[in-house]
């Protein structure tokens, strides 16, 4: 291993790379890192020297505190790389404001935008060869910090660690998805932390997502935790619904992740002249759109998936059929977001970022 510093970074590159032992015709997602990873510790009130270093596993007390209290956050973003093999990063002054943002909230110290714009700028150029051309194709990036001060009393952490750590992917979901509308469990309730990107958010979500399965579904569609009456998510996505030829999706809050598809395609919409309404959604509404046939679409938006097409929507006992349009909504902002993603159109918004 070599050891040097740049631009502030320690830099140890691994001996050999995994890169020939990898099927990039068949990668489940998330199941396969990169060479490196970024590792920043936090001690003593400040951010430490920033290095990238071989991935591998690491080392925690039992008493860290992330496994007692949870003090954990994370991102979702990825890199992509055209025909010319440029490399690009999509909006991620985005990821990284919400990141502290989620920090911020679960009593986590800021991390330093120059740390973060280096450190990942630099492992994706020393794992570049990880990220492959091709529409589909992608390099997704997990930056996360969790608390690792060896300690069991129940305050916030003295001390942290923030990594990157990188996974080849492909398209996250297959085809379209059936979802089921909750109607007794929530994902996040008022005053909570349901904004925030942290990792008990998902936890709580995987027994009532298994029982959704035992009854047909991939996912649910979370309500608002004091009435049910209200849309807010889908599994970890955003929603949207085309109700005739307006778009509409639920207001951000403290129960809702601000997504960046999310944003992203409503500035589409907004731009092309679609009628777009960000308010609260009934229940009620959606159901008997679909009953009427004024329900055209539906679909979820997230880093992962992009835009993931819902087929039908379970409410209670019973089940409605959403359309499945080749020219629809969902498909258009889908090609809008990859073409300006890799590289393939005009940017006009300046979300599109050359590493």
């Amino acid at each position: 291993m070599e050891t040097q510093l740049s631009n502030g970074l320690k830099i140890t590159k691994a001996t050999s790379s995994k890169i020939n032992e990898v099927d990039f015709e068949n990668i489940d997602f998330g199941r396969i890192f990169t060479d490196h990873m970024f590792v920043c510790h936090y001690s003593n009130g400040k951010w430490q020297q920033p290095e990238i270093m071989p991935y591998g596993p690491i080392q925690l007390d039992p008493s860290a505190r992330v496994f007692h209290y949870g003090q954990a956050v994370f991102e979702g973003m990825k890199a992509y790389k055209d025909d010319k093999g440029q490399t690009f990063l999509f909006r991620p002054d985005e990821n990284f404001k919400r990141i502290n943002k989620s920090s911020e909230r679960l009593a986590m110290p800021s991390f330093p935008e120059e740390y973060f714009n280096t450190g990942l700028s630099k492992l994706l150029e020393i794992d570049n060869e990880w990220i492959k051309p091709g529409m589909g194709n992608s390099l997704y990036i997990r930056p996360f910090a969790i608390a690792t001060e060896a300690s069991v009393m129940a305050s916030e952490a003295n001390s942290y660690t923030f990594y990157i750590i990188c996974s080849p992917a492909q398209s996250y979901y297959g085809g379209e998805v059936d979802v089921l509308i909750a109607d007794f469990y929530s994902r996040s309730a008022s005053g909570g932390i349901g904004y925030a990107k942290a990792a008990g958010n998902y936890a709580a979500q995987f027994y009532p997502t298994n029982l959704a399965k035992e009854k047909g579904y991939q996912q649910i569609i979370w309500t608002d935790s004091s009435t049910h009456q209200y849309v807010e998510e889908a599994g970890t996505m955003n929603l949207f619904f085309r109700i005739n030829d307006t778009l509409l999706t639920a207001p951000t809050s403290e129960r809702i992740l601000d997504g960046i598809t999310r944003k992203s395609i409503i500035a589409l919409a907004e731009k092309e002249g679609n009628p777009v309404e960000v308010r609260n959604i009934e229940v009620a509404e959606i159901i008997e759109a679909a009953k009427n046939g004024s329900l055209k679409e539906a679909f979820g938006a997230g880093t992962a998936a992009v835009v993931s097409v819902i087929k039908g929507i379970g409410f209670k006992d019973d089940h409605y059929e959403v359309p499945v349009l080749s020219d629809g909504y969902a498909q258009h902002f889908k090609k809008s977001l990859t073409d300006i993603q890799y590289n393939l159109t005009e940017d006009p918004f300046g979300w599109r970022v050359k590493v």
